[in-house]
């Protein structure tokens, strides 16, 4: 191995030399020892950077165990094999208001910078008995991979090898700022899935991959963004090596440490996080713009109605606006942080008795029971839910749809569930015994923050696409159909965001960003 001759030579410092000045502490990313001035040893514990090469994919480490023995439901193999022209085919001809052919360039588009999505959406009726899926918000670093049992028993990569064989491929392979070097996972979090990638990456190119962690709140010494914003990371033996091309797991304010003009291509860009994967205010904006974009051809995003930029002053009489009942986000949290359900006073109480890091929120339309959900312009939308189970209990359900889009278009990638800690009650005010918390009722994420700011799953709660869970949904073919298409528009909203952002110099466009989303904290981090 050979040291990269630009960092080695260099005025910046290396970890070592930062460590000795006193410019940096060892941190959880990595101890490091006293060596050569320009080697630096990064011993980390259960979150070191790896060397992951070809032939090492080992589906025990990359799925939950409930999967590994799990049967694909015969309905999801079938909606994974209709292919776009008979979805386009079925779509239209149960909704003939839609235009054919914009939904054909839909699923044909190729996402210039948002190539790896998923959406999260309720299966939602109203009083009149009309169901449809909403869109509650698109992640630009979508788990699910573990969660998904195999199409093909014989393709133990499974979706892994979906994402990277169409949409990464293309990046890596683009002639656009080519760059030399070698390629690389960087993750903060669900290191099962990251290294998951990293194994099959490494499968399909046939070159080793760098598996490294990229943690919020660490000096990350071990990650240099030089020259040009090109990454390079420090192995084991303190030798750096340029990054041409890596895969992004990175969640957590991702926009403080990973440049928005990188030299290395990314899957996915900051960009895409800034413009509605990771900022569900610009999100918002985001289909709103796309929707006025798609008036007359029968196609819009659907979502809960959703108000922006509300300070914190303002939010109870939004939530009086709506009934008493509302939903507050913070908008650049994710894995289920900083959501709030209202149903009462005293919920209301103590959010604003919180303090909280950012300027604005996301005050929007609660999705509940029939009894209990918010009243808006649009209507009441309550949750249809899962089949009742033996008790008569109905619980919450949301379902994630993973897509990835390319030159070929959209496909799905992988799907799965997730259900409330407890089920829904008819009403509210019901004396039967203790009440659950709205939360308890309505949050369905699995994602669980720990004290020491590390993360867990409550797995238990997670419905898979097997013969045994999915029926429990009440799912068909025509709702699976709704939530690829309702997540490929969502998806190309943020992507043409990404568009708008990025100014012909290939710079970001801060002043507009900044119009479209004014909250001066947000603003500072980017700064930095």
């Amino acid at each position: 191995m050979i040291v990269n001759e630009s960092l080695k030579h260099s005025n910046e410092k290396t970890p070592t030399q930062a460590l000795k000045s006193g410019e940096v502490t060892p941190t959880h990313s990595g101890n490091i020892k006293n060596v050569a001035p320009h080697i630096v040893d990064i011993n980390m514990d259960k979150d070191s950077i790896q060397l992951v090469q070809p032939g090492e994919f080992e589906p025990e480490l990359h799925y939950y165990p409930r999967v590994l023995n799990a049967t694909i439901h015969p309905l999801i193999s079938s909606f994974f094999n209709l292919g776009n022209e008979r979805i386009i085919a079925r779509y239209v001809h149960l909704n003939p208001q839609v235009n054919e052919g914009k939904l054909r360039e839909v699923l044909n588009y190729s996402p210039k910078h948002f190539k790896w999505a998923g959406s999260d959406l309720f299966n939602v009726t109203t009083a009149s008995g009309r169901k449809q899926m909403v869109i509650i918000e698109t992640n630009s670093c979508p788990s699910g991979q573990k969660s998904m049992p195999l199409l093909l028993d014989n393709e133990d990569s499974g979706g892994y090898a979906s994402v990277l064989e169409s949409a990464f491929q293309e990046l890596i392979n683009s002639t656009d700022d080519k760059i030399e070097g070698e390629l690389a996972v960087i993750y903060d979090k669900n290191l099962m899935e990251a290294s998951g990638y990293a194994s099959t990456m490494a499968d399909i190119t046939g070159e080793n991959v760098w598996l490294v962690p990229y943690f919020k709140d660490s000096k990350n010494v071990h990650i240099k963004w030089v020259p040009d914003n090109v990454l390079h990371i420090c192995d084991d033996s303190g030798i750096w090596h340029r990054i041409r091309a890596c895969f992004r797991y990175v969640t957590q304010k991702p926009w403080n440490r990973i440049p928005m003009n990188s030299k290395t291509k990314i899957l996915n860009p900051i960009v895409s996080c800034l413009a509605g994967g990771r900022n569900k205010m610009m999100a918002s904006k985001s289909y709103e713009f796309y929707n006025a974009d798609m008036i007359g051809t029968g196609l819009s995003i659907k979502t809960p109605e959703t108000i922006n930029n509300i300070i914190k002053s303002e939010i109870p009489l939004w939530v009086e606006s709506m009934g008493n009942h509302a939903v507050l986000k913070v908008p650049y949290s994710n894995a289920g942080q900083g959501v709030y359900t209202i149903t009462n006073k005293t919920e209301l109480d103590d959010f604003m008795k919180t303090e909280h890091h950012y300027d604005k929120f996301i005050v929007q339309s609660l999705v509940g029971n029939a009894s209990w959900s918010s009243t808006t312009r649009t209507g009441t939308y309550y949750h249809v839910g899962t089949i009742p189970n033996r008790k008569n209990h109905t619980y919450v359900s949301d379902i994630r749809m993973m897509v990835t889009g390319s030159s070929k278009g959209f496909s799905p990638i992988c799907l799965y569930a997730r259900k409330a800690r407890k089920p829904l009650v008819q009403n509210l005010d019901d004396s039967k015994g203790p009440i659950p918390t709205s939360w308890e009722m309505l949050g369905t994420n699995l994602s669980v923050k720990n004290p020491d700011g590390s993360w867990s799953t409550e797995s238990s709660r997670l419905v898979l696409m097997d013969r045994k869970d999915f029926n429990s949904l009440g799912l068909g073919i025509d709702d699976l159909i709704d939530c690829y298409i309702q997540t490929v528009l969502s998806t190309i909203a943020i992507d043409m965001m990404c568009i708008k952002l990025i100014n012909d110099d290939g710079s970001f466009n801060f002043d507009l960003f900044s119009a479209l989303n004014p909250d001066k904290v947000l603003l500072e981090e980017i700064k930095k």
